[in-house]
């Protein structure tokens, strides 16, 4: 992979640029001069935040500039897919790490019923945010705007390599299995790990880092 080619980290739901991952990945890349930004979703703030805006932030990073490869994690995962099918001139390839496939599918969230009526009542719904290290509220628009980006069903080419943990209690392994295994353009490596992936970190490195042809 050509060293002028911008890896772009997007990081996940209530996480930031200064993510483990994100640190993890830039300390990586760097000596081997390959430009590396991470956007911060929660910019200008993460009351606001839907996936429409996340896109429409994407969109202005990528700009002109040579194909990119996408690295996103859990919601970041989500929105690298929607990225690769929107902007496929963009996107040259996606590294994605337990990537949040079911979200837009009925019963995607967390919540149960009754809290997402709360929100739809309330307008509004505390989140805890682990960047800040608090809770955030966050408008009900992101559940309403969700529900217009369906990653599963989306159909992009880019080369995919995706990393999902088997004792992930966010996002269900068999369903990741299923999303990839619709694709002949997706390889899936599944790991003894939970959603965060940060014990086997050093096992994705190698494969991103042969999936990119940086060693």
């Amino acid at each position: 992979m050509p060293n002028s080619r911008n890896v772009f980290y997007l990081h996940g739901f209530a996480s930031s640029a200064r993510s483990t991952k994100a640190a993890y990945f830039a300390e990586r890349l760097a000596p081997l001069g390959v430009p590396f930004r991470c956007p911060d979703f929660n910019e200008p703030d993460f009351r606001s935040m839907t996936m429409t805006r996340m896109l429409q932030q994407l969109d202005a990073e990528l700009g002109d500039a040579p194909p990119a490869v996408l690295i996103g994690s859990s919601l970041g995962g989500t929105l690298a897919i929607l990225a690769a099918a929107r902007f496929p001139d963009r996107v040259d390839r996606l590294v994605l790490l337990a990537p949040a496939v079911m979200f837009a599918k009925p019963g995607h969230h967390l919540l149960p019923a009754e809290r997402i009526e709360q929100w739809r009542r309330t307008g509004t719904l505390p989140f805890f945010h682990y960047a800040y290290g608090e809770e955030r509220p966050l408008d009900y628009a992101f559940y309403e705007d969700s529900l217009h980006h369906d990653a599963f069903d989306v159909r992009f080419t880019q080369p995919t390599l995706v990393f999902q943990g088997m004792r992930d209690a966010s996002v269900e392994y068999r369903t990741v299995e299923r999303f990839a295994g619709a694709r002949s353009n997706v390889i899936l490596s599944l790991l003894d790990d939970d959603h965060q992936l940060i014990a086997s970190l050093p096992r994705i490195w190698d494969g991103v880092a042969h999936f990119l042809d940086l060693a």
